[in-house]
């Protein structure tokens, strides 16, 4: 449903950067909107990887995705934002004293300064060939809690590291696990692909997916094989769709952002060369750019506090120290 809303900082991207992002800006005393394209923030790490270890993350030896990104969630908390998840930001318009955001649904958000932590831009999952009739009904493209499938009979489509990822993480908790890929081999690191092949997961390849069926939620998936006559009807209430991402710039492109090999270029300051706008994370580009999640974080600080006299000339673009009270 479309949003009109008002904010002092609207985040487009709600990965590691965005979130502690709008953590910060709230910390900051700025309210803030954030926009995703996904349907659950956390970006790439939600998406590809959330049972993957994580080791760059300052005061964390090793910390799963998922649990990263539930822990910045509750740290964004305190800022209390508006999400806008399942929208995709599509156009930016920038004013003397605002920027206005519009996304893909009809929703607004007007904005004092607007920060971009897009990650590799627009982030689309890859549908199923039979559609998307039963998303919400057993049809999924990300599984945050394994335990929301424990003693089920789940069907995990796809052939790459996050396919044969859920495929592993979910097999504790899961009634059964069949893994469907069209190919022979798996694009998996070859470590998770022997992991595979000493589980119980029940792996069928090469086939595809091509009918689901159930009423009112799934109830039954049936596989072809790519290359031959087989086919099996499969019990399944969740199908995981790990088929892979879309990522597409062409919106930030058509917005006027300087840019160079597909990242926004940003100054010192993370502002682009558009004005009251600003970049953080994997999006951005400089010299000496290095892309880690802990770069990320610094970035995200330094552009909310260049930006934060825009928002309020008495907030200044120096902060206390984080353990005093703003």
């Amino acid at each position: 449903m479309a949003q009109q809303i008002e904010v002092d900082l609207a985040v487009i991207g709600a990965g590691p950067a965005g979130l502690y992002a709008t953590y910060y800006a709230g910390f900051r005393g700025m309210s803030v909107a954030v926009v995703d394209s996904l349907p659950e923030p956390g970006g790439q790490i939600a998406a590809l990887y959330p049972e993957k270890d994580i080791f760059d993350i300052a005061g964390l030896p090793a910390v799963k995705g998922q649990q990263l990104v539930d822990a910045l969630l509750t740290q964004a908390a305190t800022a209390k934002p508006t999400f806008l998840l399942g929208e995709s930001a599509v156009d930016l318009t920038t004013g003397e004293d605002h920027v206005l955001v519009g996304t893909d649904v009809g929703s607004q958000v007007r904005a004092k300064a607007v920060l971009l932590t897009a990650g590799i831009g627009t982030f689309t999952p890859r549908e199923l060939p039979v559609g998307t009739e039963y998303l919400g009904r057993g049809l999924r493209y990300f599984v945050p809690r394994l335990e929301e499938l424990a003693g089920q009979d789940v069907v995990v489509v796809g052939g790459g590291d996050s396919a044969v990822d859920w495929a592993l993480a979910l097999e504790p908790y899961a009634a059964s696990i069949t893994l469907v890929h069209r190919r022979p081999q798996f694009r998996a690191h070859e470590h998770s692909v022997a992991q595979l092949e000493r589980s119980s997961v029940r792996i069928r390849t090469p086939y595809e997916v091509s009918a689901v069926t159930g009423d009112p939620t799934l109830a039954s998936v049936t596989i072809s094989e790519v290359r031959g006559e087989g086919r099996e009807e499969l019990p399944a209430q969740a199908v995981v769709a790990a088929l892979g991402f879309i990522a597409d710039l062409s919106a930030m492109e058509r917005w006027g952002l300087q840019m160079r090999r597909r990242y926004i270029e940003v100054d010192r300051s993370m502002q682009t060369n558009l004005p009251r706008v600003f970049a953080a994370g994997d999006i951005t580009d400089y010299e000496g750019k290095v892309r880690l999640i802990s770069v990320g974080f610094g970035e995200a600080a330094s552009a909310v506090n260049n930006l934060a006299p825009l928002v309020n000339p008495a907030l200044g673009t120096v902060p206390g120290h984080s353990s005093d009270s703003v």
